[in-house]
């Protein structure tokens, strides 16, 4: 088929590998500029470059809904669009001119964790997998007809770098199967239950802050989720701003008031946490490794030389 490529960073890279790869002609290649967005640095694998290099004419747009993309679009006449990590509304004035309208691939299995980050929010919320969703694009945000999914298991240690790295090699070959459905004619598509969808904001330095309120496990699966090389979990002690790059969950249960740290475990420390700590109901968590702001990484028991004190969430 004739295919314009919407893409950007490495999910949209390892698209644009696959179709450049396959039998298919890629007439155009939409990509958004570089951005030194926390997030959006990660993973910035060039889509424009990859284009350049293989003489694919390239678009470069922070929005592609205006005239000259419509005019090219419909000069071209290509059979269908297809998108990974396109971080904008494509409007229907766009999706609609190629004659399969467009596929969309997202890393989540949707209806579940539609919008930004969907790996990081799943490991956060404990999900046990993961997985890639080929869909069509309509006038809201990853909620078309799904074409296929394909899931993997979320390991006990694993961080949303292994995630990542399990999910974007789904993209290129996932996007290739929906294409030759789509094209067959002899797909059956699922349509999204609205009751089961969630649909999550972009990332923050904000959403990565410690709440010592929360269960030890909801903790570790944030420092899970913001593992190297996204921003990580961070705290606060005695003013000083401390990152959290591995923590576990105590077997004991520990008692006392949210943030304390409490004594030695091994090479890390016990620090007090979740909901109605001064009962002491709560497993506890064991802050294992960290990293100053200065960029000094250390085991717990090493920056702790001393129990006593708060890890708050302000300095």
């Amino acid at each position: 088929m004739r295919l314009i490529a919407f893409g950007y960073q490495a999910w949209g890279y390892r698209l644009l590998e696959a179709l450049l790869a396959s039998r298919h002609e890629v007439l155009l290649v939409v990509t958004h500029p570089a951005s030194d967005h926390a997030y959006e640095a990660i993973w910035r694998d060039s889509v424009a470059e990859l284009a350049e290099q293989c003489g694919v004419p390239v678009l470069v747009r922070n929005y592609a809904n205006d005239d000259e993309v419509v005019a090219r679009l419909r000069a071209l006449q290509p059979d269908i669009l297809v998108a990974a990590n396109w971080r904008r509304w494509i409007a229907p004035h766009v999706f609609e001119i190629p004659h399969y309208g467009a596929l969309n691939l997202h890393d989540s299995l949707l209806p579940k964790y539609g919008g930004f980050a969907p790996l990081n929010w799943a490991l956060i919320n404990g999900e046990e997998e993961v997985g890639v969703t080929a869909h069509f694009v309509n006038e809201e945000f990853d909620s078309g007809d799904i074409v296929l999914q394909r899931r993997v298991p979320v390991g006990l240690k694993d961080t949303v770098t292994d995630l990542f790295e399990k999910t974007v090699e789904m993209f290129g070959p996932l996007a290739l199967e929906a294409l030759d459905l789509i094209e067959s004619g002899r797909g059956v598509w699922t349509k999204q239950d609205p009751e089961q969808a969630s649909f999550f904001h972009k990332r923050s330095m904000e959403d990565s802050r410690i709440d010592w309120t929360w269960p030890a496990t909801d903790i570790v699966n944030l420092v899970r989720a913001q593992a190297d090389p996204y921003p990580n979990a961070f705290t606060f002690y005695e003013g000083r701003r401390i990152r959290i790059s591995v923590a576990s969950v105590t077997r004991g249960r520990y008692g006392g008031t949210k943030g304390r740290v409490f004594c030695p475990q091994g090479e890390g420390v016990v620090i007090v946490c979740g909901p109605e700590p001064h009962r002491g109901r709560n497993h506890a968590l064991v802050i294992e490794r960290l990293r100053t702001d200065d960029g000094h990484q250390l085991s717990g028991r090493a920056f702790f030389p001393k129990m006593g004190g708060y890890l708050t969430a302000q300095p």
